[in-house]
């Protein structure tokens, strides 16, 4: 999955020369000519061979024995591993019909590039990446540097460098960049600090692709602000390096949430001081977390934390099985608490106010699904107790969905109060009830499948922001139960767009489905039957189908390669 670090192509040999050993040419006037203008003809030739090195240089790559250069790109604390610099064996990018270089070859693609005449750039034995060591890019800088086996300068920059700068009046958004390559040196300017990153991973990818980056200019930004990958972890174990190394295959890809699902009725996966009772004996540790959270910062990719409630809370009523919800006749129904229990509350909130600091990011995911009472032919006849629980709190017309509803947005009070964006899935969204749904929790709509569940498009004509999850598509479901089958990456690059919100049809009203309201989606990973798959097939199947995603979510435009392209350029970055 993703895009691993850039390995290093193997070294050209020597090239042959240009006449025997021991058999002097000769010479005359006419000669001499001939031979300075061949000789002319050679030089300009391997400078397009070889690409603009830094002044100075010799225009090779140290050998794979070489030492890493050093200096202040050492110093950053982003753990990911050197990569070395290519060599002079790749390819060059493809050429137009004009005879300018096209577009450098990544994923998701560049939305916009204008060619121009030159050799374009490549790292040299001087190259650099120039920034201020102590300033804003210094992350950026750093890690740009130990990928391509080069140092950090404070500049000022100088041929064969590449610069990172900020550009607080440029346009696009924080996550824009302008990468231009011309007089010899590449520059990659943004907003923020997103934006110059994520111009990074053009240079690094290009590198990759084609050897060099083509002369000329790419404006770049992505189509939809949220853009990536969601993780069920209560289910299924992931160690912290499996969860980092995702972290670092989706910055390659320009996505930017890691959404985690840490508690189920199967487990709750992460250390807790306020309720250690309900902890897992496999979980990640504070100090793991903190570790992860700090790596995603780096590398611009939000953390979302979920406690699902008030249905999927089996490992809390493990612990606490007076909270268990039951039926008039006494049968428990999996996961779900008695929500006109005010215990069962406070646990969750409990719990929300100690991981709120842990996960620094803006948002907080309330669960919110599959609630058994409610996925009842009858809610009323068949829980009595909650029936009743809701006509005393709301009136004769208070129903148990009310007291769902009044549950959903008091756990919505709680993440503002903890300075979070509320998010949660799209059926703990009720309409026609007493109690309406806080305005300001965003939808993340999953399914069409449970019983009652709204179209797409009725959320959307009531103000609300959409987070697009489709099950049809996006949901990566372990050992494949209730009719799942494993998505495949074609399927969402050739069928699905960010408008595709349930099944396969786009909703009706393309006015309703822009960046602002549909704001992007995330690919998400179920462990229903944990065994079913290792965490390395769970990594190697959802390769494809996330870059599938970077792309669509990255540029709405149909994507510029074929399906069999992007399969052999995305083994082409990954291997």
């Amino acid at each position: 999955m993703g895009l691993p670090h850039i390995g290093r192509p193997t070294r050209p040999g020597r090239p042959s020369r240009l006449r025997r050993p021991g058999r002097p040419a000769r010479r005359t006037a006419g000669g001499a000519a001939a031979g300075r203008g061949a000789l002319t003809a050679l030089v300009a030739a391997l400078a397009l061979v070889t690409g603009c090195q830094q002044q100075g240089g010799e225009g090779r790559h140290p050998s794979a024995s070489s030492p890493r250069p050093t200096g202040t790109a050492t110093t950053t604390g982003r753990p990911t591993p050197t990569t070395p610099r290519p060599t002079t064996t790749a390819p060059r990018p493809p050429a137009s019909p004009t005879g300018l270089s096209a577009a450098p070859r990544t994923i998701p693609s560049v939305r916009d590039y204008t060619p121009q005449a030159g050799p374009g750039w490549r790292p040299g034995s001087g190259s650099r990446v120039v920034a201020d060591p102590r300033g804003p890019l210094a992350d950026e800088a750093a890690l740009t540097a130990r990928e391509l086996g080069l140092r950090v300068s404070a500049g000022p920059a100088r041929r064969g460098d590449l610069e990172l700068a900020l550009n607080p009046r440029q346009s696009g958004g924080g996550e824009a960049y302008v990468l231009t390559v011309r007089d010899g040196r590449a520059r990659i300017t943004g907003s923020a600090d997103a934006g110059v990153f994520y111009g990074t991973r053009t240079v690094r990818q290009a590198l990759r692709s084609g050897g060099r980056l083509p002369q000329g200019v790419i404006r770049d930004r992505p189509d939809r602000p949220q853009r990536g990958l969601n993780l069920d972890i209560a289910r299924k174990y992931f160690p912290a390096s499996w969860i980092e190394a995702r972290l670092r295959e989706m910055a390659d890809l320009k996505l930017n949430q890691l959404g985690l699902h840490f508690s189920d009725d199967q487990a709750f996966r992460i250390q807790s001081s306020s309720h250690p009772e309900i902890v897992a004996p496999r979980h990640l540790t504070k100090r793991e977390v903190r570790r992860i959270v700090s790596l995603a910062r780096s590398l611009h990719i939000t953390v979302i934390p979920e406690i699902d409630s008030p249905g999927h809370l089996g490992a809390v009523i493990r612990a606490h099985p007076s909270l268990q919800l039951r039926t008039g006749k006494g049968l428990a129904f999996r996961g779900a608490v008695d929500i006109s229990n005010p215990a069962a509350a406070r646990i969750v909130d409990d719990l929300m106010r100690e991981f709120a600091p842990l996960f620094p990011g803006p948002y907080w995911h309330l669960g919110g699904d599959e609630y058994g009472a409610l996925m009842s032919r009858n809610p009323e006849a068949t829980y009595p107790a909650l029936a009743t629980a809701a006509r005393l709190a709301y009136g004769p017309r208070g129903r148990i969905q009310d007291l769902a509803t009044a549950w959903l947005n008091a756990r919505a009070a709680v993440a503002r109060e903890l300075g979070k964006r509320p998010k949660a899935w799209n059926d703990g969204f009720y309409s026609g009830g007493v109690v309406a749904p806080d305005r300001g929790i965003e939808v993340e709509y999953w399914t069409g499948r449970e019983s009652g569940a709204r179209p797409p498009i009725e959320y959307l004509r009531e103000g609300r922001t959409v987070v697009n999850l489709n099950d049809e598509y996006l949901y990566y479901v372990l050992g494949q139960p209730n009719n799942f089958r494993y998505p495949t990456g074609e399927r969402i690059y050739e069928q699905w767009s960010p408008a595709v919100l349930r099944g396969t049809r786009p909703v009706p009203d393309a006015t309703l489905t822009g960046p602002s309201r549909v704001p992007g989606a995330r690919f998400a990973v179920w462990c229903d039957i944990p065994d079913a798959q290792t965490p390395a097939q769970v990594a190697h199947g959802i390769r494809l189908p996330l870059a599938a995603l970077a792309q669509r979510l990255w540029d709405p435009g149909k994507p510029p390669l074929s399906w069999k392209e992007f399969t052999a350029l995305s083994d082409r970055l990954t291997s």
